[in-house]
């Protein structure tokens, strides 16, 4: 990157890194029980909302749990179950059309981070009529009172209920509009384990890498704080604890509880934080061919933070031990290296692969030019690039290159504790 370029970018993240402890951010209200939501929406005089779902869940009754707590309450309701993965700006104004014919107050998102980011979005249009999804990318294009959101997480990696954020795809140019806004923070979340037992081991593995992903975007990055250090270092924790125990018993009521809270926490810190170039990076893949977001990320983060290399290494070193993932004494470079080959570790145990097969090389000049777009010069990350170097993440990632499966540190065994 030139420069003027990097003087502009550091200048913009300087700016809104001064400016964090003026900024608006607000902590949802956290219930344990969908049985708490009728309370919820008493309290907040609504009657009537718009449920935000996918067919998945309503195939697997999750979404009939919501409707019946809702029905015997009075509550009515619309429900709204065709969001796709990568959810659409399609999707969005169908919510949103259905929200202004029924005469709902408020919506209820039940799912992953595809609901929530659909229900997100979709109060967003309402809030502000005249703008177009693409007219609302970025950072504070939103800035007016949304309806009320009570946003229920079916996985624990997306922390949607906690972030400021929303991505939106456009299925027509294959790209997906990152929004952020402290609006876009839902009021209220709950955080009923029950609703995760079921989740697919493989749902379970990429998700809770995701919820890493954030965890660890927000603590290498410019932006961090005393408030996001501590959100993501409990969030790297309980990972390190509980991902692995859900992976392997999905009805480990403890695990999924506390997986809930690692997803949240990691929220919490990428929200007031951001996240970096693995995020970016996923964003386009997942426009172009529609890579699921969490596999996306899981695949990329141990690639991308050994490209970043010697600059992340403090940062990194000390999130290994404030985590407990690193138990030695060891220099900061090896203790780094040794936090990444866990990731990859982890990754390995759960059947993630170490590439993705959707890469193809005529695609990566315009993936990278998005990626180029959304990161810069939003993201405070440890070393910008700009588009020509952000192609080489993902040739890195493509199936085939040797250099995305580097042989351990030596002496990891007894470097640090397995997961």
């Amino acid at each position: 990157m030139n420069i003027l370029r990097k003087i502009w970018c550091r200048t913009y993240q300087g700016a809104f890194h001064i400016a964090q402890p003026l900024l608006p951010y607000k902590d949802p209200v956290v219930k344990q029980s969908i049985n708490d939501i009728p309370e919820i929406l008493r309290e907040n005089n609504i009657t009537n909302v718009i449920f935000v779902t996918d067919q998945g869940l309503v195939k697997a009754g999750l979404a009939k749990r919501i409707e019946d707590v809702l029905s015997g309450a009075g509550i009515n309701f619309t429900t709204y179950a065709d969001t796709v993965p990568n959810p659409t700006i399609e999707n969005v104004e169908a919510v949103r059309k259905l929200y202004l014919e029924k005469g709902a107050q408020g919506f209820i998102s039940l799912g992953g981070g595809s609901a929530m980011d659909c229900a997100k979005g979709a109060a967003a249009r309402i809030a502000r009529p005249k703008k177009q999804i693409p007219q609302m990318r970025g950072i504070l294009k939103v800035h007016k009172k949304l309806p009320t959101i009570i946003a229920i997480p079916t996985t624990a990696g997306t922390g949607s209920e906690a972030t400021v954020t929303t991505v939106i795809t456009d299925s027509k140019k294959n790209y997906k509009y990152p929004i952020s806004d402290f609006c876009l923070i839902p009021p209220y979340a709950i955080h009923d384990y029950s609703l995760t037992t079921g989740l697919p081991q493989k749902m379970t593995s990429t998700t809770g890498m995701d919820a890493l992903t954030h965890a660890v975007e927000a603590y290498i990055g410019g932006s961090l704080n005393k408030t996001s250090s501590a959100n993501a270092e409990i969030a790297t924790q309980l990972i390190h604890k509980y991902l692995y125990r859900a992976y392997t018993n999905g009805n480990d009521a403890e695990a999924r509880q506390n997986m809930l809270e690692a997803s949240f926490r990691a929220g919490l810190a990428f929200s007031m934080s951001y996240v970096g170039y693995i995020h970016a990076v996923a964003h386009s893949l997942g426009g172009k061919y529609g890579t699921p977001h969490g596999l996306a990320n899981s695949v990329l983060m141990p690639i991308i933070l050994r490209e970043y290399g010697e600059c992340v290494y403090k940062k990194l070193a000390r999130l290994a031990r404030k985590s407990g993932v690193v138990t030695s004494f060891e220099s900061d470079e090896k203790t780094a290296k040794l936090f990444i080959d866990w990731i990859q570790e982890m990754n390995d145990k759960m059947g993630i692969p170490r590439t993705l097969n959707d890469i193809r090389e005529e695609d990566i000049p315009e993936m990278a030019a998005y990626a180029d777009a959304e990161a810069n010069p939003t993201y405070p990350v440890p070393r910008l690039m700009d588009k020509k170097e952000l192609e080489k993440l993902y040739r890195l990632g493509m199936v085939g290159n040797a250099q995305s499966h580097p042989e351990p540190v030596e002496g990891q065994s007894k470097g640090r504790k397995r997961a």
